[in-house]
């Protein structure tokens, strides 16, 4: 019985990867086809933006709220609930003319966005014995950097082939493929011991949190503020055409899989000491990116390890976060994927700012602004791990089938 529940828990996690990866893939893939939006609505490509801002602002607000309104119910029931809310909005994406439509469309699903995701990492950790956690995390993850580097290149290769409807289509059926598959495969997983919504938030008044939250935000302004600016770098400095930035980009995406993997293995052999390690590491590469730039030989290299810690990054950022809130996992979460897209935010503007004032080599700069406050975070918030924080349980496949 042991060994079958242990192959149900891996079907499990690559089900709840899958879905992530179709959750990301409905967010992400819009990006490269932002010009057919355009044409096809009739809109600017500005205005056509705004399909990515509206769903980015909708996960920044909703993040730690939703997942904590579900928090109480029936994950299986609420993990359905939002896939079919992202298959609708895509088949209405797919048939509207009007952008107002899209847009609220696209809207519709953020809302639901951190529900999703945040059980996944909250399922997948609690599938396991709790010194696997990290790894079973780690393969969610590799469902969020391959909606990323899969996502954007896939919708952009439909919609110039096909067309932007089909493109949608695409989205709705990875999302079919999934709500289906946890319908016959995924088992009803009730909340025996769900937390009010006032002992959720008390977890707020947590000080190692705060610090978590702190380290994760700056953490993504590092990554993600520059990465942002990547392919500008590499088309201004690097001086590459756009065929090779296009595959130096996916390398950096393929890479931050890796990072994936590897943060999975690290975290569980000594979280404390990953966590710390990083900022330095992470240092050492925007500085190798800020000499080196002008070289296309080195940057190869150079965005490569930047990918994989990306992908290390993330991992990290979610772990502290979680530890910091083992009595309100969902919440937390949640609250992961707020820090996340508001540190991105931040990030990005700050280097936008460095790039207006002294040009695009200078992103490096608000990148490493970024680290500074994120290892001083970093280091106040794992004072205390001592030994791996992530609760004994194990959610067995035939125990919680009702």
């Amino acid at each position: 019985m042991k060994e079958k529940a242990t192959a149900g828990n891996g079907l499990l996690v690559f089900i709840l990867t899958f879905g992530v990866f179709g959750i990301l893939n409905t967010e992400m893939g819009v990006i490269g086809m932002l010009p057919l939006i355009a044409e096809t609505f009739q809109v600017t490509v500005p205005q056509a933006g705004w399909v990515v801002t509206i769903f980015a602002l909708m996960i920044a607000v909703c993040g730690p709220i939703t997942p904590m309104l579900f928090a109480r119910f029936n994950r299986k029931a609420v993990m359905l609930l939002t896939l079919g809310i992202f298959i609708a909005s895509n088949v209405v994406s797919m048939l509207t003319e009007s952008f107002t439509v899209l847009l609220v469309a696209r809207a519709i699903p953020a809302i639901f966005h951190p529900v999703y995701v945040s059980m996944a990492f909250t399922v997948a950790a609690a599938s396991v014995d709790k010194k696997d956690a990290p790894k079973a995390i780690a393969k969610v993850f590799i469902g969020v950097s391959a909606g990323m580097v899969l996502g954007v290149p896939a919708a952009s290769f439909i919609a110039s082939e096909a067309s932007y409807a089909m493109a949608m289509l695409f989205f709705a059926a990875v999302n079919g493929f999934v709500f289906l598959a946890t319908i016959f495969c995924i088992p009803s997983m009730p909340v025996r011991s769900g937390l009010s919504y006032g002992e959720q938030l008390r977890v707020l008044k947590k000080t190692v949190l705060w610090h978590s939250v702190s380290a994760v935000i700056f953490t993504n302004g590092t990554v993600f503020g520059f990465f942002s600016y990547l392919s500008n770098y590499l088309k201004s400095v690097t001086e590459l055409p756009f065929t090779l930035i296009s595959i130096m980009l996916f390398i950096y995406g393929a890479a931050s899989i890796v990072g994936n993997i590897l943060a999975g293995k690290l975290l569980a052999a000594d979280a404390r000491r990953t966590i710390r390690l990083t900022p330095f590491a992470l240092a050492a590469v925007l500085m190798l990116l800020f000499a080196l730039g002008d070289r296309l030989a080195p940057m190869l290299s150079i965005v490569t390890l930047f990918g994989i810690l990306t992908g290390l990054a993330n991992n990290n950022g979610q772990y502290m976060i979680a530890n910091s809130a083992l009595e309100a996992p969902e919440f937390a979460n949640g609250l992961f994927l707020t820090s996340a897209n508001s540190g991105t935010a931040i990030g990005t503007a700050l280097c936008g700012i460095f790039i207006s004032e002294m040009g695009i080599r200078y992103s490096v700069a608000g990148a490493l602004i970024c680290l500074m406050m994120a290892t001083l975070a970093i280091f106040w918030a794992t004072r205390s791990y001592t030994r791996p924080a992530l609760p004994e349980k194990r959610l067995d496949l035939a125990e919680s089938v009702n």
